[in-house]
């Protein structure tokens, strides 16, 4: 590794942008290439719980605890738990958690207006990445090339740079969702229903959430299991189409829970996929991932963000190190096996709450969260 090297970061999502953020406070630069043509280009997705020894130890390495305390929600760590007929089985206002919401939006402005002015590449969609002559990278956004001595990936669930170090793709879980978003003014009913965080119905192989978000906002999610075959054409309907489907799927449910289909603004179709657990490769001088690339998961776990915050967080340390190339090796394997737990829990969460063993088991869950400890 040189002493000064060039360094890329494909993907401008939370662990892309914080990476770049924490070379930079160590002096070090990167170029961030993200795909989007500016920060508000696509909506950028629900709210996030930043948990305390991964996405809030990362922030404060950062120096921007401060920023994401201003724009954090405590208030908005509440869970509830209904059955396929609107009976209310478990409600907890949240009150001592330490696991703050903050819009991905917020958070993602906070990264960005934490970095030198030029260090994203807007409207840079990589296209290849190639080894150079020169032994360096050579990185493709479409005719326009340049050389690095390192290249990041941090460009989510099907990464241009893992398949340079692993054969290993997403695969299906069995369960898709449809986003949908509310205004809390003009709907008090998803509003009430929701209460102070996320809510989850639960009934056999089908589940709906409703998210609390900030600035009056709810972000909504139907869920149930069909084939990829069935996934695929759902996301190819028109947005009344799939709300038609969803009312299929959901047929027989409480009203008060199909106003959550039935007036949502569909935003996305979202096929859930996960790598293998444990997912590992042979390490390569100069080319390394973190976030979703290296171990997509399913969102059950609430994991995802805070493993690419703490990622990033010691692949900076990794990089700046001094050591070479054997302090990547270690943060790959380190962050491999910090995984395995976090995707067995996801996958576990996702399974357990889209089942046939309907509400049951989820509501044994949440009961054993708040049982005193003997």
């Amino acid at each position: 590794m040189t002493t000064n090297p060039l360094i890329a970061i494909i993907g401008g999502g939370p662990g892309g942008l914080m990476l770049a953020r924490l070379l930079n406070v160590r002096g070090v630069a990167a170029t961030v290439f993200e795909r989007d043509a500016h920060a508000d280009e696509r909506p950028q997705g629900g709210s996030l719980d930043l948990h305390a020894e991964t996405g809030q130890r990362a922030m404060r390495a950062a120096g921007l605890e401060h920023e994401f305390s201003a724009e954090a929600r405590p208030e908005d760590q509440g869970d509830r738990l209904y059955d396929a007929d609107g009976t209310l089985l478990f409600d907890r206002d949240g009150t001592g958690d330490d696991r703050p919401e903050i819009d991905r939006t917020a958070l993602r402005r906070i990264l960005l207006e934490s970095l030198p002015v030029g260090t994203v590449r807007w409207a840079s969609g990589v296209e290849a990445i190639r080894s150079g002559a020169d032994g360096r990278y050579e990185v493709d956004t479409g005719g326009f090339v340049e050389s690095f001595d390192i290249v990041v990936g941090a460009d989510g669930a099907w990464s241009r740079v893992r398949s340079l170090l692993s054969s290993a793709r997403p695969e299906y879980e069995g369960v898709t969702l449809v986003e949908l978003g509310f205004d809390t003014q003009r709907h008090p009913g998803v509003d009430a229903l929701v209460g102070s965080g996320k809510m989850f119905a639960i009934g056999d192989d089908r589940v709906l959430i409703g998210q609390r978000n900030g600035h009056g906002h709810i972000r909504g999610y139907v869920g149930a299991r069909m084939s990829e075959t069935a996934a695929l054409a759902l996301a190819g309907l028109p947005a009344e189409h799939v709300r038609a489907e969803m009312l299929r799927v959901f047929a027989g449910w409480a009203p008060s829970l199909l106003d959550l289909i039935e007036t949502g603004d569909v935003l996305a179709v979202r096929p859930l996929h996960a790598l293998p657990i444990g997912h590992r490769w042979a390490t390569r001088q100069g080319l390394t991932l973190l976030g979703d690339a290296a171990h997509l998961m399913s969102p059950f776990g609430g994991e995802g963000v805070n493993l690419a915050l703490a990622d990033a967080m010691d692949l900076a340390d990794a990089l700046v190190s001094g050591e070479g190339w054997p302090a990547v090796a270690r943060y790959e394997a380190a962050m491999t096996e910090r995984a395995i737990p976090a995707a067995e829990g996801a996958a576990e969460g996702l399974h357990a709450t889209v089942s046939t063993g309907g509400v049951a088991t989820v509501l044994d869950h949440y009961r054993s969260r708040v049982q005193p400890v003997a």
